[in-house]
């Protein structure tokens, strides 16, 4: 599994050639690749705990983990790192707010279960149940809508400073427009730390927690450089769980999106048609590394674009730097002061990074839409699109024997009966039905533009 042959002579990459997964370079240059990767995931991987009130520290300890389970279950030849996945964002505060941290570890733990049972089918049976499921334009919906549904979030983040909000979302857009490759690709972290200056300098840090009574001064200065990351069980016995675990079912369906096109958009990049075939072992990685990380106390993951594009800039598809990204992560873990920082980000900077991000959630639905060019001249395709997002963005809800579903749930419900069913009756009437086709290669969004 470790054989990595050399590549060249472990310096260079020729021009048109690429480092293939079973290659290396020399273990200086393999090292530093490494750790570029977890300055790529970080800006987004820190973000989701953060947003949500899970331990960072203990977020990124089950990314690093997850990041090697995934190459030991797909044989060490299919790069990928599993980061923090956005989509566990909205589910997580809506379960914090009406249950308990306990209760949103079980909706986590719930969605790597079946991810991982989605996996074991598609390693069986293949792919095409999935396209046929979620073809482009329900894929794209559903993504978006996840998205969008954030946004009163970000707007009571934005509210409490706005200054400060708009210097952190004046900085991300300034950051992804004027820097190509690398640093575009890393403009939100780097915006969030322009914000946080910022913050700094007009003296939020001097202002005690309503809760603590401490300042983040305070708090960042008592904790320790080294211990252990916080750990926290999931509770599937108080009876508000089961109500809050179907919040997080669309998720499911996300990741799946998410691991598929990052699964062929590697095979694409690296020439290497028979990636696609480790597809079901991907899915069946990240749903353990989920439910790893949810038994413990993380946030679930998924397979990164940030870190596909690193591989795209320097043109380095190893695994051996994903062992090395993986090591650093967990190292990372076990630094509380380093926790300590990233919880003491104030709402205002977290309000201003999130209007983008979020909005970004859902613009990459749009582009899963462009990029599968989805013909909306056909009413099915329409109404999937129109009535899932509009019941997103509403964030609609309803109550169903005790039970109350939120916009993602009922949004993503629709997507899904609104394009099926309509399409039966579509090609029965000849109306203009849609024919699915597979997920697409789920790329990141910023860095070099294609001229």
């Amino acid at each position: 599994m470790f054989g990595w042959k050399l590549h060249g002579n472990g310096r260079d990459v020729a021009p048109g050639a690429v480092v293939a997964p079973h290659e290396r370079l020399a273990w200086p240059a393999t090292i530093a690749i490494g750790i570029q990767h977890v300055v790529a995931m970080f800006g987004a991987t820190f973000l989701v705990p953060t947003l949500t009130g899970f331990p960072v520290p203990t977020t990124l300890l089950f990314s690093g983990i997850g990041t090697i389970l995934f190459l030991i279950v797909t044989g060490n030849r299919l790069p990928s790192y599993l980061g923090s996945s956005f989509a566990f964002i909205a589910p997580i505060t809506a379960a914090t707010a009406s249950g308990s941290f306990g209760s949103a570890l079980a909706g986590v733990v719930a969605v790597g279960i079946l991810l991982a049972i989605v996996g074991v089918v598609v390693q069986v049976a293949g792919l095409k149940w999935v396209d046929a499921l979620m073809p482009p334009v329900v894929a794209g919906a559903i993504v978006a809508l996840i998205g969008f549904n954030l946004a009163p979030t970000a707007w009571g983040n934005f509210q409490v400073d706005p200054i400060a909000a708009t210097v952190t979302l004046a900085a991300t857009i300034l950051f992804a427009v004027l820097f190509r490759g690398f640093l575009g690709r890393i403009s939100i972290f780097l915006g969030v730390i322009v914000g946080y200056v910022y913050a700094i300098a007009t003296g939020a840090f001097d202002v005690p927690n309503a809760v603590t009574g401490v300042t983040p001064a305070e708090a960042i200065d008592r904790a320790a450089w080294i211990g252990l990351p916080e750990f926290h069980l999931p509770d599937f016995a108080s009876p508000g769980t089961w109500s809050t675990l179907a919040m997080f079912l669309p998720v499911v369906l996300v990741l799946i999106a998410e691991n598929v096109g990052h699964v062929r958009g590697v095979a694409t990049m690296t020439e290497d048609p028979s990636i696609n075939e480790r597809t079901g072992r991907a899915l069946i990685a990240d749903g353990v590394a989920t439910t790893l990380a949810g038994a413990g106390g993380g946030s679930g993951t998924t397979t990164y674009g940030e870190n596909i594009g690193v591989m795209a800039a320097t043109r380095v598809y190893s695994t051996a730097v994903y062992w090395v990204a993986g090591f650093v992560a967990i190292l990372l873990a076990f630094s509380p002061k380093v926790g300590a920082v990233f919880n003491s980000i104030p709402p205002g900077v977290l309000g201003g990074v999130t209007t983008a991000l979020y909005g970004l959630i859902g613009i990459i639905g749009i582009k899963i839409w462009v990029d599968n060019r989805v013909d909306f001249s056909r009413p099915v395709n329409q109404y999937t699109a129109a009535v899932s997002l509009v019941i997103g963005i509403a964030g609609f809800t309803m109550q169903i024997e005790g039970f109350e579903f939120g916009g993602i749930v009922l949004g993503t419900v629709a997507a899904l009966v609104i394009y099926h069913l309509g399409n039966v009756i579509a090609r029965a009437r000849r109306t203009g039905a849609d024919d699915a086709g597979p997920i697409p290669a789920v790329g990141p969004l910023g860095g070099d533009p294609r001229d």
